[in-house]
């Protein structure tokens, strides 16, 4: 039996509300397809990452040197800080979520389109004026200085003007996210199929549901807290000064409630990203559904009473170091579910190493040295000893580049026949792995050490003994950016000129497959009615038949 029959749709496609297919001048206009909003995510979001990636290499090159011989400290820091910005609100947040959140789940659970799709197109439209503003800082006061986490008193007494237009971008940044975290939830709640039942939903959807509502119960914290801050920097008050009886710890409670949580609303989707990607290119069903799926839920529930382990040094009391401690020591336990069921997963499995699964077995080395880390911090006496050094960068970069930034790479290997109909070049693509793990592991790695011997963080001059390490990271840090070369020449050359792929070139069995290549307009002529789970490899026969004569498509070499 077929994974999908065909059904009459409840509503007839709506052929008079949109063009035949869709041109490239469409993908520059306000447009309300899914599809075509998260081709606009992805492709901001990696323009973002350019820009990012740039001012990350430009800080490198100057700590090469302990002496401030290319930027100057002022400059540094406000590089450092909207490098940070850019990175986690302009790249891994709109892509992974904006961008495959958006084209994949109304494929995935069989909808023509998201619940809301204006609203759905206004939250895409929010990011371009954020990143509008947060230029206009560098002009208007030389940009932000006090940090991605624009603590006060800092964020209170360095360049006011750009620290206001860096408030107003993050706040159109929340905005959009919550838009996109409500439509994300009534489109998964109300739209997918009937025959569609929750334990035969997809894992990436389990993962963005889970991120939507975290995003729902965490992004007003933070907004609130930056219009207070915005309040204090323009009209008089004192919520967070503290000559005028302002807490400042109430900041920090108030932001890390919002991005310790943050950190999920980042990695979640990546996660889905992976419980896709593994069973297919592995041919073997996922081990433990329920158990990856139920882990995002707990993960979701958990994550929101962590915030305080980024506060063991703000004077906390003891009872507090303790339920934190143990609250972070938790949440480690779904995200070791995600890992075994993996790994579980490989064990045994046909795999086929592909680009999309390199990038993903490299996601799942990277996470485990930052989860692992990230532990250590997690305990109060520790993290006591290396708060604002080199370590936290190290665990914070792993966890997040070298788990987010891979699965991100992983998802458009995978997905890319699909959105474009072509494949990416394979030989292009392991030397974009090869670069990007080799730099990751160079750029990172030795920042432990740095850290256990005490570098601070976010300064532009230090010590002549770390030159060493320091020179290391520089080196890694300039690979990095070489390896986005060969993916951007991949990914250019593979859109209009790569093979061919059929509809399902990686014989997959969840829905977004059993449309055309790229899809139709409003993915499919008669709604598909669901017969099986998304991962049941070996329990197919037609599928197990296909596999074993070899008429699956493998990607160009």
């Amino acid at each position: 039996m077929t994974q999908t029959q065909l059904q009459s749709p409840e509503l007839p496609v709506n052929h008079g509300a949109h063009p035949e297919k869709w041109e490239w001048y469409h993908y520059f206009t306000f447009n309300i397809d899914h599809k075509v909003i998260g081709i606009q995510y992805l492709v901001t979001a990696f323009i973002f990452y350019l820009i990012g990636g740039l001012m990350a290499v430009a800080m490198r090159a100057e700590l090469a040197t302990p002496d401030p011989d290319i930027v100057d400290p002022n400059l540094y820091n406000a590089l450092m800080t909207n490098h940070g910005t850019i990175m986690i609100f302009l790249w891994i947040v709109p892509s992974a979520i904006g961008g495959f959140g958006n084209y994949l789940v109304p494929l995935m659970v069989g909808a023509r389109d998201m619940a809301f799709p204006k609203l759905n197109a206004i939250a895409f439209w929010l990011n371009p004026p954020a990143a509008a503003l947060l230029a206009a800082s560098f002009y208007f006061g030389g940009g932000s200085q006090s940090g991605w986490t624009a603590y006060p008193p800092l964020s209170l007494v360095t360049a006011p003007t750009a620290q206001t237009l860096w408030i107003l971008a993050i706040v159109l940044v929340g905005t959009s996210s919550i838009l996109g975290a409500l439509n994300f939830v009534v489109t998964i709640w109300k739209l997918k199929v009937p025959s569609m039942k929750w334990d035969q939903l997809p894992l990436f959807c389990w993962a963005i549901l889970a991120t939507s509502v975290l995003a729902l119960l965490s992004t007003p914290v933070l907004a609130a807290g930056l219009v207070l801050l915005l309040f204090d920097l323009n009209f008089g008050t004192s919520f967070f000064k503290p000559d005028g009886g302002g807490n400042v710890v109430l900041y920090q409670h108030l932001f890390w409630f919002y991005s310790h949580p943050a950190v999920y609303l980042m990695i979640l989707p990546i996660f889905g990203i992976m419980s896709e990607v593994v069973p297919v290119h592995a041919r073997k069903s996922i081990f433990g559904y329920k158990a990856i799926a139920y882990s995002s839920v707990a993960i979701c529930v958990v994550g929101l009473f962590v915030w305080v382990h980024h506060m063991f040094t703000s004077g906390t009391p003891g009872w507090m170091r303790m339920f934190f401690t143990i609250s972070t020591l938790i949440v480690a336990v779904p995200t070791g579910v995600k890992i075994f069921g993996w790994v579980a997963t490989l064990w045994g499995g046909k795999i086929r190493f592909t680009s999309a699964m390199l990038f993903a077995l490299g996601l799942l080395s990277m996470f485990v040295l930052g989860g692992l880390s990230g532990v250590t911090m997690g305990t109060a006496p520790f993290d006591v000893h290396v708060h604002d050094t080199y370590y936290v960068v190290a665990h914070f970069h792993f966890v997040l580049f070298g788990g987010s930034v891979f699965g991100i790479y992983a998802g458009i290997y995978h997905w890319f026949p699909k959105i474009t109909g072509r494949f990416l070049n394979e030989t292009l693509g392991r030397i974009h792995f090869v670069l990007t793990f080799i730099g990751t592991l160079a750029t990172f790695l030795p920042m432990h050490e740095l850290g256990l011997q005490g570098m601070p963080r976010r300064v532009a001059m230090y010590d002549p003994q770390f030159i060493a390490l320091n020179q290391i990271c520089t080196i890694g840090a300039f690979i990095l950016g070489a390896s986005v070369i060969p993916f951007f020449l991949n990914v250019l050359w593979s859109w209009g000129f790569g093979r061919k792929a059929g509809d399902n070139p990686w014989n997959a069995l969840s829905l977004e497959w059993t449309t055309s290549s790229p899809p139709a307009i409003e993915n499919w002529d008669t709604l598909p009615v669901v017969t099986h789970g998304p991962y049941e490899y070996g329990f197919n026969e037609e599928d197990d038949n296909s596999v074993r004569s070899g008429t699956k498509v493998e990607p160009s070499i």
